[in-house]
C-alpha cells in the first residue's frame, strides 16, 4: 500500500449503486422532451452550485416538496409536465442495486489502517433511506452530507470541511464521484481523484490499482 495515501473518500450515489439517469431517456420520450431537457429542469446545472431548486435543496435551504413545486414551474415554462416524484420512480426502476464489491473493498481499507468518509450531495428527507443501503457507520469514519452542512459539490468549501474533518492535507486523500465535475473540482485543490464510471468492479480495480491492498 501506498504511504503517500491516509484516507479515502466517496460519492455515494452512482458510486455505490449503479447510476440511474439513462432513466431520463424514457421518462423524457415519456412527456415529449428530451433528456438534456428534463436533466437541466430538474437538476440545474449540476457543475455549478448555484440558486437553481435543486441545488437549494440539496443545500438544506428548502424542502423537497418546494423544490418539487418550482421545479414543476420551470417545466411549466417550457410548456411540460415535469414532477420529480415521478422522475424519481423512474429512476429507482431504472436504478441497480448496491455494489457489494465496492463495500468489501471499503472494509479492506478500514483493516488498512486508512481513513474513510462519504462526501455527498443529497436531500434531508431521502437521509433515511440512501443510510439505510449500507452500514454507514461501521464503514466510513464520517459523513458530510451537503443538506447537513449547507453546501454541495462542486463548491471547493466542501472538500476543504471533509480535509479539516479528516485531519489530512489533499495529497494524503483519495477521491471518488461519478460525475466529473465534482472529480474536477476535487483535483483542482490536488486531492487525487476518480471518476467512477464502470461497474463495481472495475470501481475496485481502479482504486486498488492506486491502494495496492490487493
Amino acid at each position: 500500500m501506498s504511504s503517500q495515501f491516509k484516507a479515502v473518500l466517496f460519492d455515494f450515489g452512482g458510486v455505490f449503486t449503479d447510476s440511474p439517469f439513462h432513466a431520463f431517456t424514457a421518462y423524457a420520450r415519456k412527456i415529449g422532451a428530451t433528456p438534456e431537457q428534463v436533466t437541466d429542469i430538474v437538476f440545474g446545472g449540476y457543475g455549478v452550485d448555484g440558486d437553481h431548486p435543486w441545488h437549494r435543496v440539496e443545500r438544506g435551504e428548502i424542502t423537497l416538496e418546494s423544490a418539487r413545486e418550482r421545479i414543476m414551474a420551470l417545466g411549466a415554462a417550457q410548456a411540460l409536465h415535469v414532477d420529480i416524484w415521478e422522475v424519481f420512480m423512474a429512476m429507482a426502476e431504472n436504478g441497480g442495486g448496491l455494489r457489494t464489491e465496492l463495500v468489501d473493498y471499503v472494509k479492506k481499507i478500514g483493516a488498512a489502517g486508512m481513513a474513510t468518509g462519504i462526501i455527498t450531495n443529497n436531500v434531508l428527507e431521502f437521509k433515511d433511506h440512501w443510510r439505510g443501503m449500507l452500514p454507514v457507520d461501521e464503514l466510513f469514519g464520517f459523513v458530510i452530507d451537503s443538506s447537513e452542512v449547507g453546501m454541495r459539490k462542486p463548491n471547493p468549501a466542501i472538500f476543504e470541511l471533509a480535509l479539516e474533518t479528516a485531519g489530512l492535507g489533499p495529497e494524503q486523500v483519495i477521491f471518488l464521484d461519478d460525475f466529473e465535475g465534482n472529480v474536477l473540482a476535487a483535483r483542482a485543490l490536488n486531492i487525487e481523484s476518480i471518476l467512477v464510471d464502470g461497474d463495481g468492479a472495475k470501481t475496485v480495480a481502479d482504486l486498488n490499482a492506486v491502494l495496492k491492498l490487493a
